[in-house]
């Protein structure tokens, strides 16, 4: 709800990142409902009084109010929502990847609230258990399909013809699917299967979970510029995720 022109409250919200500001502060990146990424400046909140110092937290719904017309806005209030369990283990370090692939390839400003809605459901998955390879592919999709950047898993690339689960396909970078022969070198090569497996966000078969993993890889590479993502790096040393 707007109060008024410059200021906005009670705005669903999840922290993506905090550091500390001047000598009390925090800036907090924070993923919001209606809003999008957007930057707020938490003043005070180091100090051992404030009232938001234990809520500013990864992973928790809060409810968030802020104002300010600048491109750093000034929180004014937190309120947790609770709900959420806490990530532990390795779910915890795929929670802080999936704040990394949202900080580095959403926009501030601008609202994706499907996004949000499925960002929450995928913490709850990750907080109770799910196999958690499939529920960052799962993510990833949704992800790019959001930010405009869509698979295309289902029909062959720039035509209506279905993808055929028995054929082996090129997969090429803002394409699509090209059928697999001796002159199409370019591209990661994947299953007719894997990519009907991936349209339906089911990662059972061991190859479609192997290469869908690495067509997931491929095209956020790409969207990424190349830039390397530590919690990448690191889950990668724990775990086959």
């Amino acid at each position: 709800m707007q109060a008024h022109k410059n200021r906005l409250e009670d705005e669903p919200a999840f922290v993506l990142h905090s550091y500390p500001f001047r000598e009390t502060s925090l800036l907090v990146e924070v993923f919001s409902r209606q809003h999008g990424r957007v930057p707020l400046v938490a003043r005070g909140a180091r100090r051992p009084k404030s009232a938001v110092r234990g809520l500013l937290m990864n992973f928790q719904p809060l409810s968030l109010s802020w104002f300010g017309k600048h491109e750093v806005r000034t929180l004014h209030s937190a309120e947790w929502q609770g709900g959420q369990p806490l990530l532990q283990g390795t779910a915890l370090l795929c929670g802080f990847y999936l704040n990394e692939l949202l900080l580095n390839l959403m926009v501030r400003d601008d609202p994706h609230e499907q996004l949000f809605d499925y960002y929450q459901h995928t913490l709850q998955r990750l907080a109770h258990g799910a196999d958690m390879a499939s529920t960052l592919r799962c993510f990833e999709k949704h992800l790019l399909q959001e930010l405009g950047y869509a698979l295309l898993l289902e029909h062959e690339a720039g035509s209506a013809r279905p993808i055929d689960a028995a054929l082996s396909y090129r997969y090429i970078v803002e394409r699509g699917a090209v059928r697999e022969q001796a002159d199409t070198p370019d591209g990661l090569l994947v299953a007719g299967k894997t990519l009907l497996d991936m349209a339906t966000d089911d990662y059972t078969d061991a190859q479609s979970a192997r290469q869908g993993k690495q067509l997931m890889r491929m095209l956020l590479n790409h969207h990424l510029g190349g830039k390397l993502l530590h919690t990448r790096e690191l889950i990668k040393d724990l775990t086959k995720l």
